[in-house]
């Protein structure tokens, strides 16, 4: 696990400005499209009937930050290196951090699977769970990317070259 811990601090720490920009604009706008709609951010457009809980803000937070790390992995270096995909389980975590943080009564997909009564009976208890969920598989996707990173690298190859190479003589 030490050997993991020191693989991702120092992906972390080659990143170029690039990727770190990527990282913040990313980050800001995943907080900004799952808070507006959900409340979190209020604005005339949308309300809640049910405020809040305590865990919202922090869980969205985290999961901003790490959708942004993420998204940032797929910025190619200048070396321009290949790797595994874990867009899948990523976007998973941005998805269902939606539902984990969002108001179970004005959530219309639960509403109409549940009922009023049942979001409030049986989806709001698992909220929690669902903001721990994504966080994880953000944060085993992120880890998966990072220590992967060095494990193949591709190197670029010029436009011509290419050609002249896969053309039979």
């Amino acid at each position: 696990m030490n050997r993991r811990m020191r693989t991702l601090s120092d992906n972390l720490r080659g990143w170029p400005l690039r990727r770190w920009l990527v990282a913040a604009g990313t980050a800001a706008l995943t907080y900004l499209v799952v808070a507006i709609p959900t409340d979190l951010i209020d604005t005339p457009v949308f309300s809640r009937e049910i405020p809040p809980t305590w865990w919202a803000q922090p869980a969205l937070i985290i999961t901003a930050i790490l959708a942004g790390l993420l998204t940032a992995t797929y910025v190619s270096r200048p070396e321009g290196e290949g790797r595994q995909s874990t867009v899948r389980l990523g976007g998973a975590g941005a998805i269902v951090s939606f539902f984990a943080v969002g108001c179970p009564v004005c959530n219309k997909l639960v509403l109409i699977a549940l009922g009023t009564s049942g979001a409030l009976q049986f989806f709001e208890p698992i909220q929690p769970y669902l903001a721990a969920a994504s966080i994880g598989l953000l944060v085993w996707a992120l880890t998966r990317r990072l220590t992967s990173e060095e494990a193949c690298p591709v190197t670029r190859v010029n436009v011509t070259e290419a050609a002249d190479l896969s053309l039979p003589r």
